[in-house]
């Protein structure tokens, strides 16, 4: 009877432990302390890829005589929750008024609503915010009037997006945007402070790529690359970028990894860049038998969207 209950018990663990690595793997970590982007989040998710991190930040707000205020230090942070579905902003001004948003993409109307918060002006109604985005900014729209009782919005623009950092304008608008009067602005730098785990994540990553090509995972494989990656296969041309190299690791009907491992002999960390060199190792097979191999490797590895990805990698056999 302790065999039986054993077995009844047994798969029901597993797929416990299974069903709680699924829906949480795109949450923040140790090694992706803002998550990551869920592939099967909206597409419009990604808008903010370039924003999740932390900035170091100057608020500007113009004042009852019209002028600006001076510049006030704040950092703003931007974090996946939701499984990697959404977005959330935290901003931790020196004055000590903070602020925070929900960010989450409707599909069915292609639209952003954003919930706001604020520790300067509690509410029990959050006001919500509705935009998308247009060419290269993220803008988001709240109908408000003017004080002189003129139908407006007040505009929101995230603009100038980059790795480096980005511009942010608060400004009230007519209809027709018409007429645009900015009362806020904020200059953002992304911070360049690295995890001091950065080793550690990349032998994590490591580890990620040769567990993803026995499953047989081609797309996990290819997101441990940057976007503009590159990959040198021994004999043959140059790949670069993700469609490349998902055809160039996809393996043919039939053949398959039963294990693979890379061990690096040193990893240099330089900034935003670092060198990684070893040896791997494993075994294949496919309908004419089984087959043991063995190579070096050179990976440079870069640090974008707040992990190490391999930009460079290059590979033979020995």
């Amino acid at each position: 009877m302790k065999s039986l209950f054993f077995l009844v018990i047994l798969p029901l663990a597993v797929h416990s432990v299974c069903a709680q690595q699924s829906y949480n793997n795109y949450e923040p970590t140790q090694q992706n302390p803002f998550g990551q982007l869920n592939p099967e989040a909206p597409q419009a998710v990604a808008d903010f890829a370039p924003l999740i991190g932390t900035c170091d930040c100057l608020s500007e707000t113009r004042k009852q005589d019209q002028t600006w205020a001076q510049p006030l230090k704040m950092t703003w942070t931007f974090k996946y929750i939701m499984n990697g579905t959404a977005v959330q902003d935290e901003t931790l001004k020196e004055d000590g008024s903070h602020s925070g948003s929900i960010r989450q993409f409707i599909a069915d109307s292609s639209k952003w609503y954003v919930h706001y918060y604020s520790s300067a002006s509690p509410t029990v109604t959050l006001p919500v915010w509705e935009g998308t985005k247009r060419g290269d900014s993220i803008v988001l729209y709240r109908e408000q009037q003017a004080p002189n009782g003129t139908d407006g919005y007040y505009r929101l623009t995230f603009s100038d997006i980059s790795s480096e950092g980005f511009e942010w304008e608060g400004a009230w608008t007519d209809p027709a945007e018409s007429f645009v009067f900015p009362t806020w602005r904020i200059h953002c730098t992304k911070k360049k402070t690295l995890p001091e785990n950065a080793e550690t994540v990349i032998r994590e990553n490591s580890r990620r790529f040769s567990k993803a090509y026995e499953a047989g995972d081609y797309q996990t494989m290819t997101d441990l690359y940057t976007e503009d990656g590159s990959i040198f296969p021994p004999n043959a041309p140059i790949i670069s970028g993700k469609a490349g190299i998902l055809k160039r690791w996809t393996l043919p009907e039939g053949t398959r990894i039963l294990s693979h491992k890379a061990t690096p002999t040193e990893i240099i960390i330089n900034g935003n860049y670092a060198y990684d060199f070893g040896v791997y190792e494993g075994i294949s097979e496919d309908t004419e038998g089984r087959y043991e191999w063995a190579g070096k490797y050179v990976i440079v590895w870069k640090y974008t969207g707040n992990t190490w990805k391999m930009h460079l990698d290059i590979w033979n056999r020995i």
